[in-house]
């Protein structure tokens, strides 16, 4: 048998953190297996679709490596990948069950179930449909039409016995028939909802394996009665855990962030990204801007395979120690059986170590690729960069060594680098600049440096303490100093280097732009 998993996400909104975990799990699968991963788009569901979210899930799955072997953009063999295309195959299913006896129309009225589950409340029970207006038959069919009642076609669930299945997450698992509903599977206007649906277009897709977040758990004897109902084999499950908000067992919701942001560890990473989209001049939109939502990574400039190596351990662990993976090991160690049932937290600062991890081990090269395009969106490097802003980025880069811990990062450390004159922060001016001394040490520094050679670092900082001895004061009083006179901040990398990078000529212009506002 070849393995044959899907992900199939609804156009409805942005790619979840949990939707990934999802994906990458039946990525992984199907990988490991040698076996194909289909995409397929359940768009049913056309009053909440939205057609500017298609892009962002499709974009977002390529930016994290995940590939499919069929679906959008690619094709194959069980075309269309669009649920909506599909909708012949589905209302030719519904007319099956219907003929077989295992679906009914149901010409109730909202106000009569609604009188029946009101009745059921009363009585202290499960409320299931007396099917007092189903029709089974062409006669009762013309006679609810003629007191112009419409209708809907509902499964007809059995009543007595047990559905049993063996979920690869979860083991054994019993659902009690009599507390199954006759669930809608086709609307008064003929098109099908998504129960139906997914059970047709899993089966015409060959899936063999559904692996899917537990909250689909509960739906699956609706699915599982319509597939042996219309003769299909039942496809493996497996039920992954909640991704969980940080520190709980409720599942993560993009529409709870106002909440997460009390977790200090969340608020963070949130901050830590406005800073870097205000540089770029990006407004931060709730929807998108969101770190329940993977655009909020790669808009600030994580590295996808951080992102895969992180939500894989969300509920799946090869053993209690190893936490870093290569794609290939993954792939080769990846297996349902090593996953936990138990909802998995969350963990920002988690992520953010592995993020750390990742980038440490990049070469210059390597994040010079990733950085430059942040610094050509925010305009500070032209679209190509010029060779001499480019070993401009790269020197920033070197300089700054593990300071830079998400691609957008450069921002805040290259700027300086890449405009004729930065602006001079306000308040470090008043903290280092205006103190009483500085304009002396300041302008001694200058001239210090005039005849430094070469101007790299080493002999730099030597110039820069021969000031400091002659002058009787501390280091730190003239390094602060100098640092906010070229840069115009407090933070970025060592002086030296920073004095290097611009060179003799714009480090002097820049002394003696600060020295009138030295106390």
């Amino acid at each position: 048998m070849t393995v044959r998993t899907r992900f199939a996400p609804s156009p409805t909104g942005y790619l979840h953190i949990g939707g990934v975990r999802t994906a990458l799990f039946n990525w992984l699968f199907a990988r490991q297996h040698g076996g194909q991963f289909i995409l397929r788009i359940d768009d049913t569901d056309v009053a909440r679709n939205v057609d500017e979210a298609l892009e962002p899930i499709l974009s977002g799955l390529k930016w994290l490596g995940i590939d499919w072997d069929e679906g959008p953009g690619v094709g194959g063999p069980h075309a269309p990948y669009f649920q909506s295309q599909r909708a012949d195959r589905h209302r030719a299913a519904a007319e099956r069950l219907l003929a077989a006896g295992h679906a009914y129309r149901d010409f109730a009225r909202p106000e009569e179930l609604d009188e029946e589950r009101k009745a059921a409340q009363a009585a202290g029970r499960p409320f299931l449909y007396s099917r007092r207006f189903a029709a089974f038959d062409p006669e009762t069919v013309r006679r609810f039409e003629a007191e112009g009642r419409a209708s809907v076609v509902r499964l007809k669930m059995p009543r007595e016995g047990a559905l049993v299945i063996d979920d690869a997450v979860r083991g054994r698992v019993e659902f009690a028939w009599e507390r199954e509903q006759d669930h809608v599977i086709q609307r008064a206007d003929g098109s099908c909802l998504y129960h139906l649906a997914s059970v047709v277009d899993d089966h015409d897709l060959a899936i063999t394996h559904v692996i899917r977040a537990e909250e689909h758990l509960s739906n699956t004897p609706r699915q599982a009665f319509i597939a042996q109902s219309l003769g299909y084999s039942l496809p493996a499950y497996a039920h992954l855990p909640l991704v969980a908000e940080p520190g709980s067992r409720t599942k993560l919701s993009k529409r709870k962030l106002a909440q997460y942001l009390k977790n200090n560890d969340f608020k963070q990473v949130m901050d830590h990204g406005l800073k870097i989209a205000e540089r770029m001049g990006v407004k931060a939109e709730a929807d998108t801007f969101n770190p329940v939502i993977v655009d909020f990574y790669r808009e600030v400039g994580y590295l996808p395979w951080a992102i895969d190596n992180y939500l894989t351990l969300l509920g799946w662990s090869y053993d209690d120690k190893t936490e870093f993976f290569s794609r290939d090991e993954l792939i080769q160690h990846f297996t349902l059986e090593r996953i936990n049932s138990s909802p998995a937290s969350f963990d920002p600062k988690k992520l953010w170590a592995v993020q750390d991890h990742y980038m440490a081990a990049l070469s210059t090269n390597e994040k010079l690729a990733l950085m430059l395009p942040f610094l050509v969106k925010a305009g500070l490097v032209a679209d190509p960069p010029a060779a001499d802003a480019v070993e401009t980025v790269r020197r920033v880069i070197e300089a700054s060594g593990d300071r830079l811990k998400v691609a957008g990062d450069i921002l805040a450390y290259a700027d300086s680098f890449l405009v004729a004159e930065p602006p001079l922060d306000a308040a470090a001016v008043q903290q280092r600049l205006a103190k009483p001394g500085v304009k002396d040490l300041l302008a001694a520094f200058g001239k210090a440096i005039e005849t430094v050679e070469p101007f790299e670092p080493a002999g730099l900082e030597a110039a820069l303490k021969g000031v400091v001895e002659q002058a009787g004061v501390k280091v730190g009083d003239l390094v602060h100093a100098v640092r906010v006179a070229v840069t115009g901040k407090t933070v970025g990398p060592g002086l030296y280097d920073c004095l290097a990078i611009l060179g003799r000529d714009r480090s002097l212009a820049r002394i003696a732009h600060a020295l009138p506002l030295c106390g």
